[in-house]
């Protein structure tokens, strides 16, 4: 594990803007399938993404309500994740498409909007 100067050595986690706390955690439990870990009444909601937590919140000032940075969500199949996830409802900004040739892999992205009208991402390193 590598740590900077202050001994940060990971993203502990992310927090990300919900007008509707409800409708946002079904989309990131049954569209993402990501594992919800729990949820504190009113308006709060966690979940794990690879031992990072996101949590769901809605926005506590004028000055947050805005949409969060983009989430890159790592996939190994990003064909077999984009099929899942439109099948589930997920509107799609593209089509999966080679953004990079890498050295030893091929760097696959797509865009997609989740509940809260927040861009996130789908990232796959496909080995050659």
């Amino acid at each position: 594990m590598t740590t900077t100067g202050t001994g940060i050595s990971r993203v502990g986690q992310i927090a990300i803007n919900a007008h509707d706390v409800e409708r946002a955690a079904t989309f990131y439990q049954d569209a993402l399938g990501l594992k919800l870990l729990f949820k504190v009444p009113p308006g709060l909601a966690f979940f794990d993404c690879g031992g990072v937590r996101l949590m769901l919140s809605r926005p506590e000032k004028p000055e947050f309500d805005h949409p969060s940075s983009i989430l890159y969500f790592a996939v190994p199949d990003i064909q077999s994740a984009f099929a899942f996830m439109k099948g589930k409802g997920v509107h799609f900004e593209d089509e999966p498409h080679l953004l990079a040739k890498m050295p030893d892999h091929d760097l696959w992205m797509v865009f997609f909007r989740d509940s809260e009208g927040n861009l996130m991402g789908l990232m796959s390193e496909v080995k050659r």
